[in-house]
């Protein structure tokens, strides 16, 4: 008994071989064990820290004269790029474009509102009036929309209320400098036709802020209307009838989306168009475009898109107006149609198409 004692307190380094090594081999065993385990923990914790990772923000951009590849949406990329937020990484986007057809509006509103998006981007006045009715607690950013106040939109620029915030395009004044700048183009206009959309009802309000300013310049105003592609061919009959100069668009996604058309009529009728909208218009053949920079007005949306995902109200988020303006001049057609486009439009201009 007495020499199992001593057997026991013998020091490690005296044991017996067989022992010794033994005793090596479960030394091993608990070490390799524990950096086993620790791995382990080291990879659960990794695991769970990828897992934490934010889920993207999914923001729905609704189109109705535009198209994910234009300038306005690529401008909106860049301005989210410019805040910080990859794409696919920190933000998705959801496109949703119309096309130019407002009958596919309430089909496309209702399918973004089905799927709760964090944010809905916004072009158009009439897309705009569509989800403002379909929902009342996702938050709303106006990219390019008319008259927010005038249309009901929000209670004011300073303090938009609800769930809706972003760009107004300013329209009443840019309404009377675009029709400013085609009476400088043209002195001897007298009778100017307006094409508007039926179907879009800012349109009555802005021939009437439109007709008054006619009136003081000394200029005739006969109204058309086109809803429909079909509808083109008597619009344009209509203002050869009533002997006009001059054809004046209101900015509309579907003569967007027809430009092609309208354009062509307006040729064969040798018409002079004055639109807004984007760049597309005077390049296409209109002889003037003025409105405000949409690109600009796209890039500036991504701010209060960045603004709402960081915890911002649209209610508190003032609406702004356009800062920046563009005038662009078709020479080319301006030949054609056998006009002079005087030194004090070219100067004006930011593009002359030659």
């Amino acid at each position: 008994m007495n020499t199992r004692r001593a057997d026991c307190a013998a020091p490690f380094g005296v044991m017996p071989r067989g022992d010794r090594l033994k005793r090596i081999r479960q030394l091993r065993l608990v070490v390799l064990s524990t950096a086993m385990l620790s791995a382990a923990q080291f990879w659960c914790i990794d695991s769970a820290q990828a897992q934490q990772e934010p889920t993207p923000r999914r923001i729905a951009v609704i189109l109705v004269g535009q198209s994910p590849q234009g300038s306005g949406a690529q401008a909106l990329r860049e301005g989210l790029r410019d805040a910080g937020y990859m794409e696919g990484r920190d933000v998705v986007l959801d496109w949703r474009s119309a096309k130019g057809d407002y009958a596919q509006l309430p089909a496309i509103v209702a399918d973004i509102v089905r799927t709760k998006p964090d944010i809905i981007v916004v072009e158009s006045t009439v897309a705009m009036g569509a989800v403002k009715l379909a929902t009342s607690s996702i938050p709303i950013v106006m990219s390019v929309v008319a008259d927010p106040v005038g249309s009901g939109f929000v209670e004011s620029l300073a303090r938009p209320g609800g769930n809706i915030t972003g760009l107004s395009m300013m329209m009443p004044d840019i309404l009377t400098k675009r029709l400013q700048l085609l009476k400088e183009a043209m002195p001897g206009l007298k009778r100017l036709g307006v094409l508007r959309d039926p179907s879009v009802d800012w349109h009555s309000k802005a021939f009437e802020d439109l007709a008054a300013a006619a009136k003081q310049m000394g200029v005739e105003v006969t109204l058309v209307a086109a809803g429909r592609p079909g509808d083109f061919e008597r619009a344009f009959a209509a203002l050869r009838r009533s002997q006009a100069q001059a054809l004046y668009l209101l900015d509309n996604a579907f003569f967007f989306a027809q430009r092609a058309t309208i354009l062509r009529l307006a040729a064969e009728s040798k018409l002079p168009v004055v639109s807004g909208g984007a760049t597309e218009w005077a390049k296409d053949g209109a002889l003037l475009s003025y409105s405000a920079d949409f690109t600009d007005m796209y890039r500036r949306a991504a701010g209060y898109v960045d603004k709402v995902l960081k915890g911002a109200k649209p209610k508190d988020l003032p609406v702004q107006q356009p800062t920046k303006f563009l005038l662009k001049v078709n020479l080319k057609t301006a030949r054609a149609l056998g006009l002079k486009v005087p030194a004090s439009i070219l100067v004006q201009a930011d593009e002359v198409i030659q």
